[in-house]
């Protein structure tokens, strides 16, 4: 009963919740979560160390997808504690300065993925639509100045939010919503004002929404651009450079803009949550490995050479 206190004093404990219904069978959901996080970490860490020891992937679309890596690799390491004490160790319990720090670095890193996309986009556009300019455009020094701008940018635009959240007071309600911390699901703990909160947060939102607005407008001029080719095998041939990138989009994407429209169903909520944090930083490397024909004949030749 401790878990729904409804006293006036300060909260001094949060509780994460798992899958409801199942809590009983947190030990047998704990396996394949395991499993994701192994795979997503390996799978990651397996992309970086290409990129790095390989010259022939020292090119900008590489350099975007090691971007891509490094958040994937945030946003699992920033899930991962909760989601083991819940599942494994059936501790769901939280304190409130570990919960603000880890959606500190839950939206820091979603919010560097929307961003990694987002330039992704941009080089793709680029490669399609001026391709004889690409490598002047696109030069490793002007690759690394847009990752620390980019990197600046959502620093700057999360890192208030445990300064806001802090100056709140928890007194009633301490059961979040997920298994793991976000902002809007902390502030509604809140006993005080919290208009401040829901201003910003509807602002760094909009920032996630100006995001997807400019990868769409990218691939309506790759489209436009590409429907002026005139053989239909060169155009396929085009397209399907972008099809890695439209799974990772897609995969990103559509978790957040169903948490967003789904009111009804907890249970779809509390899944589609989870969904948002284990499935992009599992499937990113799988799909790159898959559709990518430089990095996938690497992995064989490595594995070929490890068991020759």
């Amino acid at each position: 009963m401790s878990i729904f206190n409804t006293s006036e004093t300060d909260i001094a404990t949060f509780f994460l919740i798992g899958i409801p219904g199942l809590e009983s069978a947190n030990i047998w959901v704990s396996i394949p979560i395991c499993l994701m996080y192994i795979v997503a970490i390996v799978g990651n860490c397996t992309i970086l160390f290409f990129i790095k020891m390989e010259p022939s992937l020292h090119e900008p679309m590489y350099y975007f997808l090691s971007m891509l890596a490094v958040s994937d690799l945030g946003l699992s390491f920033s899930s991962l504690p909760t989601m083991l004490r819940i599942f494994l160790f059936n501790a769901p319990g939280i304190s409130p300065n570990a919960c603000i720090a880890q959606e500190l670095f839950i939206h820091g890193f979603s919010a560097m993925e929307s961003s990694v996309l987002l330039i992704m986009s941009f080089d793709r556009f680029i490669a399609i639509c001026n391709p004889l300019r690409y490598a002047s455009i696109l030069t490793s020094t002007r690759v690394i100045k847009i990752g620390l701008v980019f990197s600046l940018k959502n620093v700057l635009l999360i890192l208030p939010f445990p300064f806001t959240l802090k100056h709140l007071r928890y007194c009633k309600k301490n059961l979040l919503s997920h298994s793991y911390c976000l902002h809007q699901d902390v502030m509604k703990l809140a006993c005080s004002d919290n208009k401040i909160n829901v201003i910003y947060g509807l602002f760094v939102a909009l920032t996630g929404v100006l995001d997807i607005t400019c990868i769409f407008m990218s691939y309506m001029l790759i489209l436009k651009a590409v429907l002026g080719i005139a053989s239909q095998n060169e155009r396929l041939k085009v397209l399907n450079t972008c099809v890695s990138h439209i799974i990772a989009v897609l995969i990103f994407y559509v978790p957040i803009i169903s948490l967003s429209v789904i009111y009804r169903s907890p249970m779809v909520k509390i899944l589609m949550a989870d969904v948002f944090l284990l499935v992009p930083p599992l499937m990113n490397p799988v799909i790159y490995c898959v559709k990518n024909q430089q990095i996938r004949n690497l992995i064989l030749m490595k594995l070929c050479q490890k068991y020759s």
